[in-house]
């Protein structure tokens, strides 16, 4: 799926793992890295309404991460964790010599940004999270949720199911997005995602290895008031899946911050209100 029409389409191979990004706008332009989440996600579900806009001023790099898009599976051997995809995005960076760029990081993005920018601040200008998991160690639905994750084959049905089913795909999305927000092109997108041949499975993995019956895993809660460079908070004010106060927490904490709350909003504002997210984030760019 190429949504990005005028993006040059590359890869690098990292590990022996092809990963795909697409790259688009002024070449001596300050960059910006865009993250997408885990789920039913890729650089093109995520970012396909946002970026185009965002390369007439910046130099845009949108990877898929492995076991997304157009990249590679995550290896058998590897725990596809946080920190292994932390890594993965300072391969990229480094290999395409990339410095003094923006990561912007949704919601599992974004706690890969925090991962990266807390071990190599030098590299990293600024930060934006959109919806960031990460901000606190609270598993939505508590143990009810982390039991869904461990019941064996109860994950698997459920995607054998969305692949198979345009309403159950329409359904998981409302658990997503605002009800307002949720159009045609979105799902489309979802199944267009599903039917990778491997779809779901790092999403699985990664699931099982970050949600513990205590809470997540990677939680920088505690950490936010070392942040290291400049960081814009963007949430959508009726998350379900990442309460807003999350965000507003992390803001008041951090040393150098700012965040905007979208109305009408669940835990997808480049989707759900793209105009609005390269608007208020440009604003920020510019004054930052």
């Amino acid at each position: 799926m190429n949504t990005f029409e005028s993006a040059d389409q590359r890869s690098i191979e990292i590990d022996g793992t092809r990963v795909k990004y697409c790259v688009d706008g002024p070449e001596d332009a300050r960059a910006l890295v865009l993250i997408h989440g885990v789920g039913i996600d890729s650089a093109a579900v995520s970012w396909r309404d946002v970026f185009p806009e965002l390369a007439e001023e910046y130099r845009v790099y949108a990877l898929d991460l492995p076991g997304y898009g157009d990249s590679d599976a995550v290896p058998d051997d590897v725990v596809p964790d946080t920190t292994y995809y932390a890594g993965v995005l300072g391969d990229l960076l480094e290999t395409l010599d990339v410095l003094d760029t923006t990561l912007v990081g949704l919601s599992t993005g974004g706690a890969v940004a925090l991962d990266y920018t807390f071990a190599s601040p030098a590299r990293i200008s600024r930060l934006v999270l959109v919806d960031s998991y990460g901000l606190s160690d609270d598993v939505p639905g508590g143990k009810r949720g982390a039991a869904y994750v461990k019941t064996p084959l109860l994950m698997p049905a459920m995607w054998w199911g969305m692949k198979h089913s345009r309403g159950l795909t329409e359904r998981a999305l409302r658990g997503i997005v605002h009800p307002e927000n949720l159009d045609d092109a979105l799902v489309d997108d979802a199944i267009e995602e599903l039917r990778r041949t491997d779809a779901g499975d790092a999403y699985r993995r990664f699931q099982r290895a970050e949600i513990g019956w205590s809470g997540f895993e990677t939680s920088f809660a505690d950490r936010m008031d070392e942040l290291p460079v400049p960081t814009l908070f963007v949430h959508g004010k009726d998350d379900p899946r990442v309460p807003a106060d999350h965000a507003k927490d992390a803001s008041d904490t951090a040393p150098v911050a700012d965040r905007f709350f979208l109305t009408d909003c669940g835990h997808w504002p480049p989707r759900e209100h793209p105009e609005a997210f390269v608007a208020r984030l440009q604003a920020w760019l510019e004054r930052t």
